[in-house]
């Protein structure tokens, strides 16, 4: 009709969610896992050798299999936000504070790097870095949402050159994740929920898009894969805030920011939080498939970067905000950031 248009400004706009369904159908296989150790917030996970390790906070731990007890290997000024080992065993670690140690040096960044959301390490020894927004910490990320920021950036820096980081894309949401390829990288973008690949050449393109969750790290899998880490789901209540620019105005200007309606770690700790009354109990059980700001999902890719299983912890589950997830001889470890513990499960029976 031609009065389509006009009528479109006074109607209301669907909010539509991603289902989980196919290789995203719920289940509780988080939740059902085996603890390997608890460590308070823990979030980055890397292979050093042949030996597991991950960042709690500003110190990096060894995980020992036979030990309930982590090791502290190195601790920082700062709590740790990014984290890669290089074929040598070199530390690459990214701060909240803004600041890359490699090594032993602490590295110049460019003056827009001060959010180090992720390090990878390319065959050749090159660094990859994911800057998360402009003028943020990492620790920051809801402001960057609730601000829907779009000024996040891929960089490079080259083996065996000068120790300068080069700019490779921009204006990116959130990139949060980087797995390095034969010609090029894949990343997340969390605001856009999905992820991306980018070439040699410069060319850049989407391999998979519209997921139901916030997508935080890529790491490889034995088969030729991905593990990719989701640390929080989208909602529809979540999905009308950032719709409405006033009312989000007004939330980050008058509420503290672990009480906005945004995404969360964790959640159920406060009275305070919003979506008490989505939290649905009969019976006095909480139903896991009530509203949630808070998840757990870590998603089996393929070589092209598809989905193929998955492993959950509901809303009525503990081991949520998962940010990373490792494989080592047939087991994958996920960190659950919010549920403060590291678990097991054999890749075998992941299907």
């Amino acid at each position: 009709m031609i009065l389509d248009p006009i009528l479109d400004i006074f109607r209301g706009k669907a909010i539509t969610i991603p289902p989980l369904d196919g290789a995203f159908r719920p289940n509780s296989r988080l939740d059902e896992a085996d603890v390997v150790v608890g460590l308070p917030s823990v979030d980055n996970l890397a292979l050093r050798g042949s030996v597991l390790v991950g960042s709690s906070g500003p110190g990096i731990y060894e995980i020992r299999l036979s030990d309930t007890q982590p090791v502290l290997l190195q601790s920082f000024a700062s709590p740790i936000t990014a984290l890669a080992v290089s074929a040598a065993g070199t530390f690459a670690v990214g701060l909240d504070s803004g600041k890359l140690r490699l090594g032993d040096v602490d590295i110049k960044m460019p003056a827009e790097v001060g959010c180090i959301t992720a390090l990878a390490f390319d065959r050749d020894n090159s660094l990859w870095l994911a800057n998360g927004a402009v003028g943020l910490r990492p620790s920051q990320w809801t402001a960057d949402l609730m601000g829907k920021g779009a000024s996040g950036s891929i960089w490079k820096l080259e083996s065996g050159g000068q120790a300068t980081f080069e700019k490779v894309v921009g204006n990116l949401a959130f990139p949060y994740g980087l797995l390095p390829q034969p010609d090029g990288v894949a990343f997340t973008e969390s605001w856009k929920h999905r992820i991306l690949r980018l070439t040699s050449s410069g060319e850049l393109t989407v391999v998979l898009d519209h997921l139901p969750c916030y997508p935080a790290r890529l790491m490889p899998s034995s088969d030729g894969g991905a593990w990719l880490s989701m640390f929080a789901p989208r909602n529809r209540l979540i999905e009308f805030v950032l719709a409405e620019t006033d009312y989000r105005r007004d939330m980050i200007q008058h509420v503290p920011s672990e009480f906005w309606i945004a995404p969360a770690l964790s959640s159920g700790r406060s009275f305070l939080e919003p979506l008490q009354c989505g939290g649905i109990k009969t019976m006095g059980v909480h139903k896991p498939w009530s509203p949630s700001r808070s998840y757990g999902l870590v998603v089996k890719l393929d070589a092209n970067l598809q989905p193929l299983a998955s492993l959950h912890s509901r809303a009525n589950g503990l081991r949520h905000g998962t940010t990373s997830g490792v494989e080592v001889d047939g087991k994958l470890f996920v960190a659950s950031k919010g549920g403060d513990c590291i678990v097991a499960i054999d890749v075998a029976e992941i299907h």
